[in-house]
């Protein structure tokens, strides 16, 4: 039996690749996992490999979800992505980068889905 907040995740997961996917992204693999955590999404635009964390939160803004990337959390994701490109042998010329999507589940609103690329630059 899942908890309420992985109902949430999941769904939230799954509106994210649905975002992508209609935004012209081709979704390559979800939840996949290393000794540093999980990427929920590895997606590809054009020839770039996107690296996606995807945050959902019930509110009613992405402002928490959004918050709740800490350094730690961006240490992890770093070197989820560099395992991944070592362990799928991904060209070293492959240009990549780590977004972030964040969820916000609210009541009986539309889910608000906010995208940022880049993220770890901000």
């Amino acid at each position: 039996m899942q908890t309420p907040q992985k109902r949430a995740g999941n769904h939230g997961e799954a509106l994210a690749a649905e975002f992508l996917k209609r935004n012209g992204y081709e979704v390559v693999t979800t939840n996949w996992h290393c000794q540093y955590g999980e990427i929920d999404i590895v997606a590809k635009q054009t020839d770039n490999l996107i690296f996606v964390e995807v945050r959902t939160r019930r509110a009613p803004t992405t402002e928490s979800a959004f918050a709740s990337i800490t350094p730690a959390k961006r240490s992890k994701l770093v070197a989820a992505t560099q395992t991944y490109l070592t362990e799928h042998e991904i060209n070293e010329n492959t240009v990549w980068r780590i977004d972030v999507i964040a969820v916000a589940l609210w009541n009986n609103q539309p889910p608000q889905i906010e995208h940022i690329e880049d993220a770890l630059d901000w």
